[in-house]
């Protein structure tokens, strides 16, 4: 008596066993996407988001286990990989199917991974870090296998314990868990490596967009990259809070960008390498009508990049440029800024005085703040302490903005109104 299950004259078994359950899971399947979830108990969906994130972990470590011995599938329609028939019969782009082919390779080698992939307690990304690092060590010319196998149980280890991007960083450096005093040095030479291919690599394109609006692509190290992104969060949080406390919900990463331009129009020029034996400024020309009028233009620079008016004077309250003030004939009337600019005890008498914004509905902290002339610099105002007050920068281009009239509350506050 045979024991194996019967074939039909079509080469299939129309009782397979993996088949059924397969056919089992997908109903399953069904049913629980049929309940409504919104009316589940909040511990009840804490605990069916965990069970469901092991579920997940064990169809993936099926999926990959057939991935690693599906070989025919290419040999039988002729693609150079699996990946090529699941691109053609499933859809499944290019790039996603030859990754997970080579993590199913990956798993093939490493059974640890792929037992704690199979539990449900390592889920797929975290394999894909494990994998990674593990090839890694593989390479590494010091390393041993007895090391390759307990760096393997560490990472399945710690992959119990952390994110997949806390594991990655583990991973980079996991030899040193293994063995420090072996592989220390050996770290410390190749994280230097990666220091310097980092320098290498590293630049900064700009392209005018001719709206106004100029897009900024740079590639920097992992040092630079956090510490820049740690002061654009300083400076862009409050503002997020203060715009959600009077009802206004601004996109993050907008606030960011206004947070890196802050950071461009207050740097402190004096710490920027002279040429010629004159700090880097920016020169902006314009006419004495235009300075003077709601409406006009100014030239940004040499290339003669055009500004509005209103943004040239809110510029000439506190970025360091100099004005090249034209008469009607084009003469120089002016070409200078040392009576313009907030001495910094002037600043800091300001911060004192004012504590914050002064516009009647902000109320962003003083040392986010810049000056603004009250009468305008070009109208004949003197910088001095009576004549200025601090603003934020939104409502300091609110101040300049022509579509806007403001005056001063008898408390010291601005209050904004729109033309009509």
């Amino acid at each position: 008596m045979s024991l194996e299950p019967e074939i039909n004259h079509w080469g299939t078994n129309p009782q397979d066993p993996i088949d059924a359950e397969l056919a089992a899971l997908e109903s399953s399947l069904d049913t629980l996407l049929a309940r409504d979830p919104a009316y589940w108990r909040t511990a009840e969906k804490k605990d069916r988001l965990r069970r469901l994130e092991i579920i997940q972990a064990k169809q993936a470590a099926l999926k990959l286990g057939v991935l690693a011995v599906s070989g025919d599938i290419a040999e039988e329609t002729g693609a150079k990989d699996v990946s090529g028939w699941m691109l053609a019969e499933l859809l499944v782009d290019k790039k996603i199917g030859r990754a997970e082919v080579k993590l199913a390779a990956g798993l093939a080698r490493y059974e640890l991974v792929a037992a704690g992939l199979a539990e449900g307690v390592v889920s797929q990304d975290k394999a894909r870090v494990i994998v990674k690092a593990l090839e890694a060590v593989e390479a590494d010319p010091v390393a041993t296998a007895e090391d390759l196998i307990l760096a393997e149980k560490l990472l399945v280890d710690y992959a119990t314990q952390m994110t997949a991007d806390d594991l990655k960083n583990i991973g980079k450096r996991i030899l040193t868990e293994v063995d420090p005093e072996r592989f220390e040095a050996a770290e410390a030479k190749a994280l230097q490596r990666e220091e310097e291919r980092a320098q290498r690599r590293t630049f900064f394109t700009s392209r005018t967009n001719g709206d106004g609006t100029v897009d900024i692509h740079a590639r920097v190290s992992n040092a630079v990259g956090m510490r820049l992104r740690t002061i654009l969060d300083s400076l862009a949080q409050p503002r997020k809070l203060s715009s959600e406390d009077r009802g206004r919900k601004a996109p993050y990463d907008r606030l960011l960008g206004q947070a890196f331009a802050r950071i461009v129009e207050t740097y402190d020029v004096d710490q920027l390498p002279r040429h010629g034996g004159h700090a880097t400024t920016v020169f902006i020309t314009m006419n004495v009508k235009d300075l003077r009028k709601d409406l006009g233009t100014a030239a940004l620079g040499f290339d003669g990049e055009q500004i509005s008016a209103a943004e040239a004077r809110r510029m000439a309250c506190n970025a360091d440029l100099i004005p090249v003030v034209l008469g009607t004939g084009s003469e120089i009337l002016d070409f200078g800024r040392s009576i313009r600019l907030a001495h910094p005890v002037q600043h800091r008498a300001l911060r004192l005085r004012d504590k914050c914004c002064q516009a009647e509905d902000c109320d962003a902290p003083a040392a986010w703040t810049e000056a603004h002339h009250l009468k305008p610099w070009s109208a004949g105002g003197r910088t001095d302490l009576a004549n200025m007050v601090l603003l934020c920068s939104s409502d300091h281009r609110r101040i300049h903005d022509p579509n806007y009239d403001y005056e001063r509350l008898p408390d010291g506050r601005i209050r904004f109104t729109r033309r009509v």
